[in-house]
């Protein structure tokens, strides 16, 4: 976890609330749910608050940021798209994961029309 935080910042990535480990609960949330192939790889995660992390579930990126704005969240799609082209990478060195590489590109595609 605290690779994540000092990677990605002290807040969620989807309401971007600072944690404060009370109210404001830290974890690490999977890009690319393991459900849909996501590996357990730390380019796979990013920093979410306890409350964001059980929302979304297993919805695409693109509809979860979409839901966030609906309920005047911010989500930092920035650092979603650097964290998708970070875990490309990863694949691309690394190999394998047929089934997230698809998913990954359709949610960098969607994010980076917005």
């Amino acid at each position: 976890m605290s690779i994540i935080l000092e990677r990605d910042g002290n807040d969620c990535v989807w309401c971007r609330r600072t944690f404060d480990n009370h109210l404001v609960v830290p974890t690490t949330e999977h890009l690319v749910p393991r459900i849909k192939g996501g590996p357990s790889w730390v380019e796979n995660e990013v920093a979410a608050c306890k409350r964001c992390n059980n929302e979304r579930g297993h919805r695409t990126l693109g509809e979860f940021a979409d839901e966030c704005e609906g309920l005047a969240r911010e989500p930092d799609v920035a650092r979603i798209i650097r964290s998708l082209e970070r875990l490309t990478d990863a694949i691309a060195i690394r190999g394998g994961q047929r089934r997230a590489r698809p998913y990954v590109a359709t949610q960098l595609r969607r994010l980076r029309r917005r």
